[in-house]
């Protein structure tokens, strides 16, 4: 499917791929201003969030791939770099593994290498927290004015357990762009990664953001856009 696009700026294309639950009209605003005054920034909507509706949720990260292909066709991009917090660093990495001539280098953030040994217990607590927003009105007036589909039908499928693409997250060692890691200090199931994913990738440039969590794009966005900036002018080079 062709993914609802919004485009700012000019220059090289920077796709910047949002989290779950959020679209490419509220996810990396910050970032938008701060990129778009040198490169063309271009945010998606991932299938199911926002306008790009669809009720087709199974094989979500496979399906996801495709969609980001369809729609680099459908504007005429021959390849970008791409940015990918959490699920949208799931779908960037699988983007990146299954169409590596269309990425020009990939920074990701918010994932982890490793199922966890109490991945059960974890998920049920997220599935838990994720119950009380979706039965707060404030919560589902929000999310029901950002997205044009059936979200909670989409948080329902992101509570399996099996959901998250620890087959893909596990191993970056396939990956031939520029690679960038970016993880927040206090999230230790994601600092491992700092750890493993240079073991299995070299050359991969990887930075531990002080001050934050799952999310350093929000809570640390000044030295965030600092050091991916940095990244993209080394590569660019």
């Amino acid at each position: 499917m062709i993914l609802h696009t919004v485009s700012t700026g000019t220059g090289e294309a920077i796709l910047f791929l949002h989290q779950g639950l959020q679209t490419s009209e509220t996810d990396f605003q910050i970032q938008k201003k701060y990129f778009s005054q040198r490169y063309r920034v271009i945010q998606v909507d991932l299938r199911g969030h926002g306008k790009s509706v669809t009720n087709h949720v199974k094989n979500y990260f496979e399906n996801a791939a495709v969609d980001l292909k369809e729609t680099f066709e459908h504007l005429t991009i021959e390849n970008a770099h791409i940015v990918g917090s959490s699920l949208g660093a799931m779908v960037g990495l699988v983007f990146a593994k299954r169409y590596p001539d269309k990425v020009k280098s990939l920074t990701l953030s918010g994932i982890m290498p490793h199922k966890p040994d109490n991945w059960a217990e974890l998920n049920k607590e997220d599935t838990d927290r994720e119950n009380t927003i979706a039965n707060s009105k404030d919560a589902i007036d929000y999310f029901n004015e950002i997205h044009e589909g059936d979200w909670l039908n989409l948080l329902k499928d992101f509570q399996s357990e099996d959901w998250y693409p620890f087959q893909e997250t596990g191993d970056l060692s396939s990956l031939q762009m520029p690679t960038m890691l970016l993880v927040g200090e206090e999230n230790p199931l994601e600092v491992i990664g700092a750890v493993e994913y240079p073991k299995q990738l070299q050359g991969i440039h990887v930075s531990v953001i002080p001050f934050a969590g799952h999310l350093p794009h929000m809570q640390q966005p000044k030295l965030y856009n600092l050091i991916v900036e940095q990244f993209l002018e080394k590569t660019s080079q």
